[in-house]
């Protein structure tokens, strides 16, 4: 099927085909450059061989506006300048070439060349784009090019971001990023968010949702390339810290929210619970047994028939009973709903007759990978608008209606792979990486129009360029359950949140199959012997679960999933289950700091989950550190990854000194220290100048939690602003919460309060000053 796109008919596909609105459009020889900014911080530059698309809007994910205030343009004999306070943008001047050596006619580009630079407003150089490039070819049938952009590197130059790699390393520098989603990469599922950051204050955002590799600081330049594409776009976000980074990724694409309270609770999954007895007894059993808990979650294959949206009656006679027990007990459900139909299925022929999925060339409904032998039918198309309302109207009316209150979205990647295909947008290659920003959106505006002061919750294992503003809590897939799965969740976790999604974490645990049999490489620190029918014979298995388990109560969210026969914290082991209550009785203790910081990041688009650069910026030993990171102000954290180790080491970086949350012992930063890490408690040490409020017991978020007592970790002042609301509805959007300002006078030994000031309690009480 042979599909020739014209430049009007690409236009008419990108952001509600409405135009740019430039600052200038600049005429390099036939290669038309626009300069749009988006604040004094954020420009986009579009470069085509066709005016039209240079003037074209950005493409899917986008929502900001131009905004060229403060923006001055002067054209002269050495290029167009345009300034503003934070950032200038220079297009370089390009003579008139005249006709090819013999070595160019073969060899060198067709394009007209076209140079920008980019530099902060301090004249400082950020990068230059020093050429562009777009080489034809045939994909899918339709004659189009590979677009691509390379851009300069300083010697001391990292790169962080461009969502979900899980080959272990954090820095980028000098390796090849496959930008794709892609469910069975070796090292763990892909994700792609073209949305590279680096230490030297700026950001590059790709506009283009196809198949892209990212080369940074190969051969001395880094060079973006993207499968499908007539145009080359992006922006430019400069910031003096990485938080003004964040800042203009938000404005370019969009709020996270805050989620409900509860997704700072336990969330309790197993692939899978059976029927609802199973649910409400594991309910139960966290109930009887003091231990606080949140979500339980309704694994796939509670339906009667892939596609089917129902539950199946048989094992789940009475869900909207189970819900009100679950209600009634303070706790909430997600269940899961797949966007794949068996032609067997009661909507299938339907949604086929409406053209509502994915499409071979002759356009018949795509039916299952053969590569996997997969035979769950074909993927619904929520790429058209019409199908994003039928399947939420089909989960409101078939499952919501059944009480349940959040939506587990799973294969957003998606898993049938659109290469090849196509859309009703166009060719799966062309929107190769479209898939998870358009099917949650589905579920968020849906449950917006028909819960309207509901607040929402996704469940989702992929991501785009804007998905953070559909209110999604992401995964990191069908991992291993290993000690190697474990250390490659670390730096993968970092890179997502630093392309600029807060609200990432893992199946603790790993998601895979225990082998039959694991030996242990040293001595056990958790004994497995009253854990055989979870753990059979991998013996270490235990030890990995209390380290995963620990690591996750230090992570934005908090849930347990695998192919285990158990998966509560009770299942592996008295000598497990004690360290297990522990750390999740700690994590409700930690619920006051981290709902304050989900907060903080509605407001500023930051994320609370921070690789150490980020906040470290001066210190160079930190930018490949992918091994620890800081979540929010106040805490630096060091997982344990290894078997049967008992310390580690641990860098705590320069400019502060840092105290160990455990012990309340100092120690300077700009060291590497050896950090006890017996099996009670993994390394986590507490920046000198952080407030900490530590909430009293509660069994879930629904109950009124109290602070128990402020920390404050002294050596210089100190603020934090504690947030509260009433966790499940819409109204803080409307600035209804409540805010206590904490602020200590380090020279004074002095803690004062402003703000809603009876939410911080009693606070000459509750005030404990650690090492004093």
């Amino acid at each position: 099927m042979t599909r020739l796109w014209a430049a009007g008919a690409l236009a008419g596909l990108l952001a509600g085909s409405a135009q740019a609105d430039p600052l200038a459009l600049l005429d390099r020889n036939g290669a038309f450059v626009s300069v749009e900014p988006y604040g004094p911080n954020i420009v986009r530059v579009t470069i085509s061989d066709q005016k039209d698309l240079a003037l074209a809007s950005p493409g899917p994910g986008f929502l900001g506006a131009s905004a060229a205030a403060g923006w001055t343009h002067q054209a002269g004999a050495s290029g167009d300048v345009f300034r503003s306070g934070a950032l200038s943008v220079e297009v370089s001047p390009q003579p008139r070439r005249g006709p090819p050596s013999q070595m160019e006619r073969y060899f060198a580009s067709a394009l007209p060349p076209v140079s920008v630079t980019f530099r902060r407003g301090d004249g400082e150089v950020l990068t230059r784009m020093n050429g562009w490039d777009l080489a034809p070819h045939t994909v899918n049938g339709e004659k189009t090019f590979k677009a691509g952009a390379s851009f300069s590197v300083a010697p001391n130059e990292h790169f962080y971001g461009l969502g979900q790699n899980q080959e272990g390393i954090l820095d980028h520098r000098g390796r090849t990023i496959d930008c794709r989603h892609n469910y069975d990469a070796p090292a763990g599922e892909t994700v792609c968010v073209p949305f590279l950051v680096t230490n030297r204050g700026y950001g590059v955002l790709w506009d283009n949702p196809s198949q892209t590799t990212i080369s940074a600081a190969v051969n001395g330049s880094t060079r973006w390339t993207s499968n499908v594409g007539e145009r080359v776009s992006f922006f430019v976000i400069a910031g003096a810290t990485s938080d003004e980074i964040y800042a203009g990724y938000r404005k370019l694409t969009g709020v996270t929210p805050l989620p409900p309270k509860a997704a700072f609770g336990l969330i309790q999954s197993r692939a899978r619970y059976e029927n609802q007895q199973q649910v409400l007894d594991v309910a139960e059993g966290y109930r009887s047994r003091g231990y606080p808990l949140d979500v339980m979650v309704v694994d796939w294959f509670h339906w009667t028939r892939m596609g089917q949206m129902d539950i199946n009656p048989v094992d789940w006679p009475d869900p909207a009973g189970m819900n009100r027990q679950l209600h009634a007990n303070g706790l909430h459900s997600i269940i899961s709903v797949w966007p794949r139909y068996e032609p067997e299925g009661r909507y299938f022929n339907y949604l086929a007759s409406k053209g509502w999925f994915l499409k071979d060339a002759d356009g018949k409904p795509v039916d299952g990978l053969p590569v996997r032998n997969d035979r769950a039918g074909a993927l619904l198309d929520t790429t058209n608008p019409e199908a994003r309302a039928w399947f939420w109207e089909k989960i409101r009316d078939n499952i919501a209606s059944q009480g349940f209150d959040w939506f587990w979205l799973d294969e957003t990647e998606p898993d049938l792979v659109p290469s090849g295909y196509f859309y009703s947008v166009g060719s799966g290659d062309r929107f190769y990486n479209l898939y998870p920003l358009v099917h949650p959106q589905s579920v968020a505006e849906g449950s917006r129009r028909d819960r309207p002061n509901f607040r929402n919750l996704i469940l989702a294992r992929a991501a785009y360029t804007g998905a953070q503003r559909h209110g999604s809590l992401f995964w990191s897939s069908d991992i291993q359950s290993t000690w190697e799965a474990l250390r490659r969740q670390v730096p993968t976790g970092l890179n997502f949140t630093a392309s600029g999604f807060a609200y990432w974490g893992n199946d603790i645990g790993g998601w895979q199959s225990l082998p039959a049999e694991h030996k242990a490489e040293r001595p056990l620190l958790v004994d497995p012997s009253d854990a055989r029918e979870s753990v059979g014979g991998y013996e270490d298995y235990p030890e990995l679960f209390v380290r995963w388990f620990q690591y996750g109560t230090f992570t934005p969210t908090l849930r347990i999933h695998g192919l285990r026969k158990h998966s509560e914290v009770w299942s592996y082991g008295k000598d497990a289950e004690a360290h297990l209550a522990r750390f999740l009785k700690l994590r409700y203790e930690l619920i006051p700091y981290l709902y304050s910081l989900g907060k903080q990041t509605y407001d500023t688009g930051a994320p609370f989950m921070r690789a150490l650069w980020m906040d470290f910026p001066n210190d160079p030993t930190v930018a490949n550190i992918g091994d620890a990171y800081m979540l929010g102000p106040a805490f630096l954290v060091a997982p344990v990854t290894e078997q049967g180790v008992t310390s580690r080491k641990v860098y705590l970086p320069a400019g502060t000194d840092w105290y160990d949350f455990w012990t309340g012992t100092k120690a300077a930063g700009g060291q590497w220290i050896d950090a006890a890490a017996p099996i009670d408690r993994i390394p986590v040490f507490v920046r000198a100048g952080s407030i900490l409020p530590i909430g009293a017991p509660v069994p879930n978020t629904m109950t009124p939690q109290k602070i128990a007592a402020i920390r404050v970790y002294p050596g210089r002042n100190a603020r934090f602003a504690l947030y509260d609301d009433d966790g499940v509805t819409n109204d803080y959007e409307k600035g209804r919460g409540r805010t206590a300002v904490l602020s200590w006078d380090d020279a004074a030994g002095r803690l004062s309060v402003s703000g809603d000031k009876a939410l911080a309690g009693d606070p000459a009480r509750l005030l404990q000053v650690v090492g004093r």
